[in-house]
C-alpha cells in the first residue's frame, strides 16, 4: 500500500524540520547566528492517465487525467540573512556589521573563510584574531603600547598612544559580499567558506556598494526569533503526529484486507 511509504516519507520530513529548529534554537545566544529553514518539495508522481490523452471511451481530450503522488522530500536547508539585533559590550575590539557583508579571515590553513561574529581580541603578537586565535582580514597589529583602539564605520583602525592626543591609522577592515549569500558552505564555529553557489568574495570599504557600516564596541545577536521557532515546532509536531495516523489508518486497512476470507 503506498499510503504507508507516503506518510513514511511525511514523518521524514517533519523530522527533519525538527531538526532544523532545534539546531536554531540551540544558537539563540550565538553571536551573528543566521536561522536556518527547511524547505520542501513534493516527489514525482505516477502517471495513471496523464492529462490531455484521449479518452479510449469517448475519444474526448482527458482536462485533468489521474496523478498521483508518491510522498515529500526536503529539497533545501537555506539560511535567513536577516540582521540580528545590536548589543552594546563595551569592548573596543568587539565589532558588529550593521548591514550586508562578512569579515573575512584566515584559517590555519592559509584558506580565508567568513564570519558575522566581530568578537575579536588581539594574541600575544599584537595581531587582531576571532575567538578561535584566526587573524582578522589582512592583518591588523595592534601595538603594544596602544592605550586606545578606535575602529570607525569605514574599517579604519586608529590608535592613541600615552601622551599623544592625535590617532594613528594603523590599518583597516574590509568586509566582503557575495553573489548568494545563501550558498555559503557553513564548517561551524561561526565560520563559512565559498562554494560555487555562493560565488567569489567581493571585498571592499564598508558602506560602499551596499556593505554594511561598522560599529565598535558592539555585537550582532543571533537573529533567532523563539517565538517563531516554538510556534513551528509545535507545527511540524502536529504534521508528524497526523503522518503516523495516516500510517496507522494504512496499517488497519491492510489487516482489514488480511481477514478477508
Amino acid at each position: 500500500m503506498r499510503a504507508l511509504k507516503i506518510a513514511a516519507t511525511g514523518m521524514d520530513a517533519q523530522q527533519t524540520r525538527v531538526e532544523v529548529i532545534s539546531h536554531n534554537i540551540a544558537n539563540m545566544s550565538t553571536t551573528g547566528y543566521k536561522a536556518r529553514r527547511a524547505e520542501f518539495a513534493d516527489l514525482h508522481y505516477q502517471q495513471v492517465t496523464s492529462p490531455g490523452s484521449i479518452s479510449s471511451t469517448t475519444g474526448t481530450v482527458l482536462p485533468t487525467g489521474v496523478q498521483l503522488g508518491l510522498g515529500v522530500r526536503t529539497s533545501a536547508v537555506h539560511m535567513q540573512i536577516e540582521q540580528g539585533a545590536m548589543i552594546a559590550t563595551g569592548g573596543s575590539l568587539d565589532i558588529a556589521i550593521e548591514g550586508a557583508g562578512w569579515f573575512p579571515v584566515t584559517l590555519p590553513s592559509g584558506e580565508t573563510a567568513y564570519t558575522r561574529a566581530g568578537s575579536f581580541s588581539r594574541n600575544a603578537d599584537g595581531l587582531m584574531v576571532t575567538s578561535d586565535g584566526f587573524q582578522v582580514g589582512s592583518g591588523i597589529t595592534i601595538p603594544a603600547d596602544a592605550k586606545k583602539v578606535t575602529v570607525n564605520a569605514d574599517g579604519e583602525v586608529y590608535v592613541t598612544f600615552e601622551g599623544k592626543t592625535e590617532p594613528q591609522l594603523i590599518g583597516a577592515i574590509e568586509t566582503a559580499m557575495f553573489s548568494n549569500e545563501k550558498g555559503l558552505t557553513a564548517i561551524g564555529g561561526n565560520l563559512f567558506k565559498v562554494s560555487a553557489a555562493s560565488g567569489e568574495a567581493q571585498l571592499g570599504k564598508p558602506g560602499v556598494e551596499g556593505r554594511g557600516l561598522l560599529r565598535q564596541s558592539y555585537l550582532e545577536a543571533s537573529a533567532v526569533d523563539v517565538v517563531e521557532e516554538i510556534t513551528d515546532l509545535i507545527e511540524a509536531q502536529r504534521g508528524y503526529e497526523m503522518n503516523s495516523k495516516v500510517v496507522s489508518a494504512a496499517d488497519q486497512m491492510m489487516g482489514a484486507t488480511v481477514q478477508i476470507r
